[in-house]
């Protein structure tokens, strides 16, 4: 199939050459607002350069892969769905959740799949331990715990452009508690703290939070994030239940040193960046989106999902600011 891709930043570099290596994929077409970038995808992988995302979809493109600036999502998602071209872009769906809203009322009556990119649906570890949920091996849950801690944080115009730690980096915890649990989230408490980089502070946001998520049947999820962490790129989740208890991420690389007495546990070289922790993942995510194309699966990260996950950060965010509990009913109504 022929795959267009806009925007070849450092993500839309790396999925250019993810597409690049797939069996299905039988060429690209890129565009990038700065022509050095796509000439640059173009005569590393063979694709075809085009002058706009208009000449993208024009050009006979089965499904587009969308990973332009945030700002520009709404728009661009909109457009491939228009031309009937099936589209997978990256998170979030919009800046702001009112802008998100417009974009799912927009796609209403559209048959054309949208999958947003929340990669760690599609990780091993994570999808073992959905099935572990989902199958019962687990009995009824009573607590879910979710770690992403990054080595060192983003330059100082991402962050103030992120819209918040929870935004940008909790929601990857939230999307995939909902996705591994199966269920809502109903009530958050978050805080947060800054004894890092001054940047961080000065845009208003926070380096380091904690989010207690109370989920509709009760069980408690533990959410711990942070910019600053050494160590290496740290993500994790543990599921306990009544009958059992499973952890995603205790593997050689996991980022941590242990201090008890004859222990060589992890063993290997930590993780240091998102891309070595989930090259498979994305591998698996962009293969999921050609049988979307193909029409053999449907979205399985659908706009819904994503801004469902928008929902959480955006009560996390309240609750920070405001140092109380805050719903998702409450903040829907917002």
């Amino acid at each position: 199939m022929r795959i267009g891709i806009l925007g070849l930043g450092r993500i839309g570099a790396f999925h250019a050459e993810t597409l690049a290596g797939l069996e299905a994929v039988g060429s690209l077409v890129v565009a990038d607002p700065f022509a050095d970038a796509a000439r640059a995808a173009a005569e590393r992988y063979g694709a075809e350069v085009a002058d706009s995302p208009e000449a993208v979809l024009a050009a006979g493109v089965d499904g587009v892969v969308v990973a332009a600036a945030t700002d520009a999502h709404p728009a661009l998602i909109l457009a491939a769905v228009e031309a009937g071209v099936p589209v997978f872009c990256e998170k979030p769906v919009a800046r702001t959740m009112t802008e998100g809203v417009e974009v799912l009322k927009a796609l209403a009556g559209h048959d054309v799949p949208v999958q947003i990119g929340y990669n760690r649906r599609f990780d091993a570890g994570f999808a073992a331990a959905r099935a572990a949920v989902l199958g019962g091996e687990l009995g009824t849950l009573h607590t879910v715990r979710s770690t992403t801690l990054d080595p060192a944080p983003p330059p100082a115009a991402y962050v103030a452009a992120s819209g918040g730690i929870f935004r940008d980096c909790s929601v990857h915890d939230f999307d995939v508690i909902r996705w591994v649990t199966g269920r809502e989230v109903s009530e958050v408490y978050a805080v947060g703290g800054n004894r890092g980089a001054g940047f961080i502070r000065e845009a208003g946001d926070a380096d380091t939070t904690g989010a207690i998520l109370t989920l509709d049947d009760g069980t408690i999820a533990v959410v711990s994030n942070s910019r600053h962490n050494a160590r290496g790129y740290d993500v994790r989740m543990e599921i306990h239940g009544f009958d059992d208890s499973i952890a995603v991420g205790l593997e050689d690389k996991l980022p941590l040193r242990s201090v008890e007495p004859g222990a060589t546990f992890p063993a290997g070289t930590p993780h240091d960046f998102f891309m070595d922790r989930f090259a498979a993942a994305y591998r698996a995510e962009l293969t999921a989106f050609t049988e979307v194309v193909a029409g053999t699966r449907t979205s399985p990260c659908t706009v819904e999902d994503a801004l469902e996950a928008g929902w959480i950060a955006e009560a996390c965010t309240l609750s920070l600011h405001e140092h109380r509990p805050v719903t998702i009913a409450e903040v829907r109504r917002g």
